[in-house]
């Protein structure tokens, strides 16, 4: 099965945490956190549509502003979530700056800026480039079932989970998953081509059978195009299966609470991403700072069923011994790491 997202944690187990998943068919990207993206080329960032940050502690926020200003003076808009007090944290970043001259700009630079709470509310707000990142729009609104954002095709779920602040563990999970099947398009004589995403599109959003679907076919002529019904495409070009689960996990402290909502937010993940910050030798001090070790981290992904598990946000204090958490995470997951 040809997989849509596609995961990469940008500084590896053991630099700032940041999780990029590109799309494989879009020209579009999703970011878990912003830790120093500087490894990131500029093209791959200017494909970041939304941004989810667990939370606002400097590793985890601090490439804020080289997001904000691969961005500046590019007619884009990213949607950001965080928790509680990440509206202000934003403003604040942004009015940290000087914006005299931005209405010469051609372009309008806007993020609009979610702040989410564990009893279901939110608040979100707009800040454009030409009124100089001013708070607008300010609204309150509701989230369900933990429901970040929703759109044809995929979801992002969040969970709360305590790191003596609050702070958001993350699910990516596609709805339907939709592969082509390239030997019956050919025996129908049709072409690949953009329609076919539009198929997909209309059948993730679950149009009626008879939707007229405008198709490429190869005609004595060269390529014509013709309108069929999206029910017969459906039934003979595309195979339905179940989606991806990417889930994002990091900065928690190992405690019952914490360890269901991971489990419940991770279980049968396809990949999951989860912190395992300290060797278990050093739980007391991982307890301390509120963070998992190696085997806390491989016991929650077994207990979760992820399918594949990769442990991440090393301490650097372990900088000499990766191996090792490695060792300490595959033991406890039950598979070789």
């Amino acid at each position: 099965m040809r997989v849509s997202f596609q995961p990469l944690l940008v500084n590896g187990a053991v630099g700032d945490p940041a999780l990029f998943v590109d799309f494989a068919y879009q020209k579009r990207a999703l970011l878990f956190d912003l830790g120093d993206l500087h490894a990131l080329p500029p093209r791959k960032i200017l494909r970041v549509t939304d941004v989810f940050v667990s939370h606002a502690h400097v590793d985890h926020f601090i490439g804020f502003d080289w997001l904000l200003r691969i961005c500046l003076g590019r007619e884009r808009f990213i949607r950001l979530f965080g928790p509680p007090g990440f509206l202000a944290q934003v403003e604040h970043k942004l009015h940290a700056y000087t914006w005299n001259l931005v209405q010469n700009y051609a372009s309008d630079f806007s993020l609009l800026v979610h702040e989410v709470f564990p009893d279901g509310q939110g608040r979100r707000a707009l800040f454009r480039c030409r009124t100089a990142f001013l708070r607008e729009q300010e609204e309150s609104y509701a989230h369900v079932d933990g429901i970040m954002h929703t759109e044809p095709g995929f979801r992002v779920r969040a969970a709360f989970l305590d790191h003596r602040t609050p702070c958001l563990a993350y699910a990516l999970e596609e709805g339907q998953h939709l592969n082509v099947w390239k030997s019956r398009l050919r025996e129908l004589g049709l072409d690949c081509g953009p329609w076919l995403q539009e198929l997909k599109r209309a059948v993730l959003t679950g149009l009626p059978d008879d939707t007229p679907i405008l198709a490429t076919w190869r005609g004595r002529a060269g390529p014509q195009e013709r309108a069929l019904p999206l029910g017969h495409l459906r039934n003979d070009i595309l195979h339905v299966s179940s989606g991806q689960k990417i889930v994002y996990v990091t900065d928690a402290a190992y405690h019952a609470a914490n360890a269901a909502r991971i489990v419940a937010l991770a279980r049968d993940a396809d990949q999951l991403f989860i912190e395992g910050t300290f060797l278990d030798c050093h739980a007391q001090r991982a307890a301390e700072k509120g963070h998992l070790t190696a085997r806390q981290a491989g016991d929650l992904a077994r207990r979760a069923h992820a399918r594949r598990a990769t442990p991440f946000h090393f301490s650097p204090v372990h900088k000499h011994e990766i191996e090792a958490l490695q060792r300490e995470f595959a033991q406890a997951y039950g598979d070789a790491a």
